[in-house]
């Protein structure tokens, strides 16, 4: 199995919205507060684009991974 297919059944095993594809392309700030306020189960953390993060999975947490401009550049996901 794939990575990105691991972390999407592992994902679905999370309660409440575990996947937020409409938000590739927004301001990364406004992303979090989206994702925070969409499921109040996970905490929404910027990830400037370069950095490391522990690979462990949670369903409390989101990765939103963002570019120079603070824009989000992959989809954010439980994880």
């Amino acid at each position: 199995m794939l990575k990105g297919e691991e972390e999407s059944k592992m994902a679905s095993i999370c309660k409440g919205k575990s996947s937020w594809p409409e938000l590739i392309g927004a301001d990364g700030k406004c992303a979090a507060a989206t994702i925070e306020r969409e499921n109040s189960l996970v905490e929404a953390i910027i990830v400037p684009e370069g950095s490391s993060v522990i690979e462990n999975f949670r369903c409390d947490r989101v990765w939103v991974w963002v570019d120079k401009d603070g824009i989000v550049y992959l989809v954010p996901v439980i994880g």
